[in-house]
């Protein structure tokens, strides 16, 4: 990730919530690496799934309880090792 990129999003994070914050993450990836995402979560946060039409892609959002604008970002550098992964 850019370093650039990050300082932005940190301070945009940190301007918006007031942490701990209930913070949502969308993703959509191809479905068969669904559980590869899925494994990135813990088991008690809210997820919502919705597959694409031909069923090649599904969307998945999940809510969490997260204590800092530095612990979002750490979600978003697990994920981006994910093969065809978009973060929304």
């Amino acid at each position: 990730m850019d370093p650039n990129w990050l300082n932005s999003f940190r301070e945009k994070l940190d301007n918006f919530y007031a942490w701990p914050s209930l913070y949502t993450f969308k993703f959509i990836v191809p479905s068969n690496k669904r559980e590869d995402l899925q494994k990135l979560f813990p088991l008690h946060t809210t997820a919502t799934e919705k597959s694409s039409e031909k069923g090649k892609y599904v969307s998945l959002t999940y809510q969490m309880m997260m204590p800092s604008s530095e612990s979002v970002i750490e979600v978003y550098r697990k994920v981006e090792g994910i093969e065809g992964i978009v973060a929304l």
